[in-house]
């Protein structure tokens, strides 16, 4: 952390800083390092440091997502992508908390992909953890119910999926709606024919960028 916190604001840039606030629409601060500058960075930060556990991959991502600058949450989003194998199913609520934290696409998407997803992964049981998120008042938190089997491919469990976007088909949130496209266009990758079938049965019940989404390829 002292490497980072050293490292990442002497390459900050307060003119692309600005820019990037306005494209994350304000959801947080920036130093303003383009993502290739700041993955080169990171490297220098990780140089030396031994392989760490779960409790210090908890760590570290909570005292980066408590810093305000959000390319600390994405330093700390790629280190979670790094060694989420590394974690047990304990490790869950701690992802939880992090998508809950400045909640935007940027980490939250990845977080549900990479970590939320490969936490799934390795221990079916904590899909009854997502039967639960999928109907959260927090829309993020929905969202990565949504997308945690993004990576999933043949291992998806399809009646999961469906279900998930049934329930929350007739949600106004964009974000959901676009998730709900955006897992039944990759699950499409490997079910095309299933997914054409079920948006087919249900399209009167989902918006019509959910339908847009899920068929782009179909």
């Amino acid at each position: 952390m002292e490497r980072l916190t050293a490292l990442y604001p002497a390459a900050g840039n307060p003119f692309r800083a600005q820019e990037m606030v306005a494209y994350m629409k304000g959801v947080a601060p920036f130093l303003g390092i383009r993502t290739p500058e700041r993955r080169v960075l990171s490297r220098t930060v990780l140089a030396g440091t031994p392989r760490p556990g779960e409790d210090d991959c908890a760590a570290v991502a909570l005292r980066c997502f408590a810093l305000p600058e959000r390319e600390y949450h994405y330093f700390a989003v790629d280190y979670l992508r790094r060694h989420v194998k590394r974690c047990s199913s304990g490790f869950l609520p701690v992802a939880r908390r992090l998508v809950a934290t400045v909640s935007w696409w940027d980490t939250v998407d990845h977080l549900a992909a990479h970590v939320v997803g490969g936490l799934v992964a390795a221990d079916p049981g904590l899909a009854a953890e997502m039967d639960v998120w999928i109907d959260d008042a927090d829309p993020w938190t929905a969202r990565t119910a949504l997308l945690h089997q993004l990576r999933f491919k043949g291992d998806t469990d399809a009646d999961r999926l469906f279900s998930y976007c049934l329930r929350r088909a007739a949600d106004t949130d964009f974000f959901l709606r676009k998730a709900i496209g955006w897992s039944l266009r990759e699950y499409a990758k490997t079910a095309p024919g299933e997914v054409r079938a079920f948006v087919a049965d249900n399209r009167s019940l989902f918006s019509p960028l959910s339908v847009r989404e899920a068929l782009k390829h179909l």
